[in-house]
């Protein structure tokens, strides 16, 4: 089951969506964060709270150094990081390394960790993370994280999150916005589990899957 929290506006889902990412900083939690144009003011508001007891993890990122353009964990240091009194502890994807590697090395870091919060987004084409419509990402169950080819721009090889890392989250958060999501958000968030639709696959098993959207995101919800 999903819990849907429908917002006004953009503006109000990332406030909304701030909140939760500050309570799960507040309480020490292991927190995934997303890259994309959607989450950045999430960011910049939960910089407010006291982030020093957490544990920032991205839940995938593209194979380039840190600080490109192109870069999640460039993306979470200009909106959160740099704006924080006390740092968090940070466990990023080495992209400047080889796919495989990188991904070798984030896999090791992660093992016996469970997630508080990964905060997710959903692509033009259902994906999540670096999770991608046909890939063999989807069938992994044994490792952590796993290097990627792309499956949507940019095509940059990628080291993402792997699904039961996901799923274990204690708090599954999805943000959408945008009149643009609102087909596929209802797929995905609405619709069965479908492989075809990544981000239909990832849902907590054992606490809350919370999706926040502003009413131009959530206009196909009804007909679902």
């Amino acid at each position: 089951m999903i819990r849907f929290e429908i917002c006004d506006d953009a503006e109000a889902a990332a406030r909304a969506t701030a909140r939760l990412l500050a309570e799960a900083a507040e309480a020490g939690g292991d927190i995934a964060l997303s890259g994309g144009s959607t989450p950045g003011r999430s960011y910049e508001l939960a910089a407010a709270a006291d982030w020093s007891r957490a544990r920032v993890w991205w839940n995938d990122d593209r194979c380039v150094p840190p600080d490109d353009e192109r870069s999640n964990y460039r993306l979470v240091e200009e909106t959160l990081l740099d704006r924080l009194a006390a740092q968090p502890e940070v466990h990023r994807v080495h992209g400047e390394l080889p796919a495989e590697e990188a991904a070798a090395a984030y896999d090791r870091e992660l093992e016996g960790v469970t997630l508080a919060l990964t905060l997710q987004g959903i692509g033009p084409d259902g994906h999540t993370s670096s999770l991608f419509p046909g890939f063999p990402s989807l069938d992994e169950r044994e490792r952590r994280a796993l290097a990627t080819p792309a499956g949507f721009e940019p095509f940059v090889d990628r080291v993402t999150m792997t699904i039961p890392v996901l799923r274990a989250a204690r708090l599954v958060c999805f943000l959408v916005t945008g009149a643009d999501k609102a087909e596929i958000a209802a797929r995905a968030l609405a619709g069965p589990a479908d492989p075809a639709i990544p981000s239909s696959l990832v849902r907590s098993e054992s606490g809350e899957t919370v999706a926040i959207l502003d009413r131009a995101a959530a206009s196909a919800l009804d007909r679902r």
